[in-house]
């Protein structure tokens, strides 16, 4: 049997408010909400959390005019910095709000003292991981937005033999997507295994 192989014609959604699983992170995202409606008053919004925990999604959700985006603060150099730091004082003066992520809270950052001050001004909010079973909704919705069937098994097998961080499932889910098609096979757990087998180095 000849094998199809899969065009690259499934882009990954666009980073938006409504497609970010919530979690435990539902008033960080109602926050939000209120910027992207211009309804917030805050000069400063910070965010922080652990390496695929959604913070630049959030970011690039959350892009309009009169909002400043600054993602990664942690690694900024001293240029940076200093442009972070009037970005954060003209926000105060113009009613427009810096929105900030970064690795670990304002106080826990490597940068200099007055910025990191300025940091904490505004609403801090630790954009918290998902459980395994919120991962299990995400992963049931991803798949029907591909329109694929994932079974429960499948979706615990997964949660229980691969990288477990938002970006990594999205990459497994890609991947999967694709030797479902080539292979014109449904997402059985012997096709997963298979298709994960092809991953290993």
């Amino acid at each position: 049997m000849t094998r199809q192989f899969a065009l690259p014609i499934q882009q990954p959604p666009v980073p938006s408010l409504d497609n970010f699983v919530p979690g435990s992170n539902a008033e960080l995202l109602a926050r939000l909400g209120e910027l992207a409606a211009g309804r917030c008053e805050e000069a400063v919004i910070y965010l922080w959390g652990a390496p695929g925990s959604g913070r630049s999604h959030l970011l690039q959700a959350s892009a309009r005019q009169g909002v400043t985006l600054a993602d990664d603060v942690e690694q900024l150099g001293d240029t940076a910095q200093a442009e972070l730091f009037s970005a954060i004082n003209r926000a105060r003066e113009t009613g427009t709000t810096v929105l900030a992520a970064g690795a670990a809270p304002p106080a826990q950052l490597a940068l200099r003292e007055d910025l990191r001050s300025r940091l904490g001004w505004g609403l801090v909010y630790e954009v918290k991981p998902l459980t395994d079973a919120e991962k299990a909704v995400y992963l049931h919705a991803e798949a029907a937005r591909r329109g694929l069937k994932l079974s429960d098994e499948v979706v615990w097998y997964l949660l229980t033999h691969v990288r477990r961080d938002m970006p990594s499932l999205g990459a497994i889910l890609e991947h999967l997507d694709r030797a479902s098609l080539e292979q014109h096979r449904a997402l059985t757990l012997p096709l997963v295994r298979e298709a994960l087998r092809a991953l290993e180095p």
